[in-house]
C-alpha cells in the first residue's frame, strides 16, 4: 500500500529542519530501568521550542508555502500545541495565524499562542465542527490551512522526531522492541510508524491513547474509523480528538502493533514518575504512553521500549495540581 510520506521525506524534513528545531534528547535512568526490568527510553520534545514537536511539521510545512501564500497567511485548528507550533512559524516565517481552538482549551495555551501574534477563534466542541469553522475562515479570507495532522509535509516534519529517536537509540546500542506514541488525529503515531516500519521493521509501534478517548484503539480492532462519544472529557485535552483522521488512519491501520490506553489516574501518576525521576514537566497527554508502561498494559521487563512525551505546555497551578492529586491517591492506595 503506498502511503503519503515515506522515509526519504522524514530525512529531507529533517535536512530543512536543521538549526529551526532542537534535536531534543532522549533519557534514560538506570535507577528507572532497574525497577521496570527493562529498558525505558523517553524522547523529550517537552523541551522542544514552543515546548512539543508540533513546531516540526508546521514550520515544514509553512516554510513551503507561496510568497503569496504567506502574505495571506494560515488558519489551523488546535487544542493548545499544534497552535502554538503554527503562530511560532509564522512569526519567523513573517506570516500570520488564526488559530481555531475550542472553548475548554487550557487558558495557558491560548495566551502563549496569543503572545506568538495568532488570532484565536473559540468553538464549542460538543455542539460544533472545527472543520467547519476552518472551511468558513479559509473561504472568508483565503488562507492557507495548516492542519495538525493530514498534510504530507506536516507528517513528514513530525516524523523527525521518531528519526531523532531512532538514531539517539542507536548510539547507545539499543535496538527498540516497541514505541509507544501518544495518538489524537495520529500524525506523528503514523510517522513513527512509517519510520520504524523502513529504517527498524523489529519495532512494533503503538498508539497510546486516554481510555475515554481510545479511538484509534477501536478503530484498529474494527478495521475502520470509528469515532468517540460526544461530550466525554479527559484531563488529556492535547488528544481529546473525536475520530481518527482519513489521513492518518490507513497508514495505522496498516503499520501499527496496536492500541493501549491509560486511565486520568495513571496519567497522573505518570507526570508524576515524569517529575520525579527524569525532572520533566510534562502536560497529561504527553504520558499516555508512560502511562501504559508503568501500568503494565505495554510490557517492559526484558525489552528495550521507548515513548514520545509529546509536549509540556501546561499552567504550573494546574501541574502542581494534578501532581497533588496523584500524591494523594497514591497515599490512599499504600497499605497502612
Amino acid at each position: 500500500m503506498a502511503h503519503p510520506i515515506a522515509l526519504a521525506d522524514m530525512r529531507a524534513a529533517a535536512k530543512g529542519l536543521d538549526g529551526i528545531v532542537i534535536r531534543t534528547p532522549m533519557l534514560e535512568n538506570p535507577d528507572v530501568n532497574a525497577m521496570l526490568g527493562g529498558r525505558l527510553l523517553l524522547k523529550a520534545e517537552n523541551l522542544q521550542r514552543t515546548g512539543a514537536f508540533k513546531i516540526r511539521g508546521a514550520y515544514w510545512r509553512m516554510l513551503k508555502m507561496s510568497a503569496e501564500e504567506r502574505e495571506r497567511g494560515v488558519v489551523t485548528y488546535s487544542s493548545g500545541n499544534h497552535a502554538l507550533g503554527v503562530a511560532r512559524a509564522a512569526q519567523v516565517l513573517g506570516s500570520s495565524a488564526v488559530i481555531v481552538m475550542p472553548s475548554d482549551a487550557p487558558e495557558a495555551k491560548k495566551a502563549a499562542s496569543r503572545a506568538l501574534g495568532a488570532e484565536i477563534m473559540a468553538f464549542d466542541r460538543d455542539s460544533e465542527s472545527s472543520d467547519a469553522v476552518v472551511e468558513r475562515i479559509e473561504r472568508e479570507t483565503g488562507r492557507l490551512v495548516v492542519g495538525p495532522s493530514t498534510h504530507p509535509l506536516v507528517l513528514a516534519g513530525a516524523g523527525t522526531t521518531a528519526l531523532e529517536l531512532l538514531e539517539q537509540a542507536r548510539d547507545v546500542h539499543v535496538e527498540l522492541d516497541a514505541v509507544l506514541v501518544p495518538c489524537g488525529g495520529g500524525g506523528l503515531t503514523a510517522a513513527t510508524a512509517v519510520v520504524m516500519a523502513n529504517a527498524s521493521p523489529a519495532t512494533q509501534v503503538f498508539a497510546a491513547e486516554p481510555d475515554l478517548f481510545d479511538d484509534t484503539r477501536r478503530s484498529l480492532i474494527a478495521g475502520e474509523r470509528v469515532g468517540n462519544p460526544a461530550g466525554r472529557r479527559t484531563i488529556c485535552d492535547a488528544i481529546m480528538t473525536p475520530i481518527p483522521n482519513a489521513v492518518t488512519f490507513p497508514i495505522n491501520h496498516a503499520l501499527l502493533a496496536g492500541g493501549v490506553t491509560a486511565t486520568d489516574a495513571e496519567v497522573r501518576a505518570a507526570m508524576h514518575f515524569a517529575y520525579e525521576h527524569f525532572k520533566l514537566v510534562t502536560e497529561p497527554g504527553a504520558v499516555v504512553g508512560l502511562a501504559a508502561i508503568l501500568s503494565g498494559r505495554a510490557p517492559i521487563k526484558g525489552r528495550a521500549v521507548a515513548t514520545v512525551i509529546t509536549g509540556g505546555n501546561i499552567d504550573p497551578a494546574r501541574f502542581a495540581d494534578l501532581l497533588r492529586t496523584s500524591e494523594i491517591n497514591q497515599q490512599q492506595d499504600s497499605p497502612t
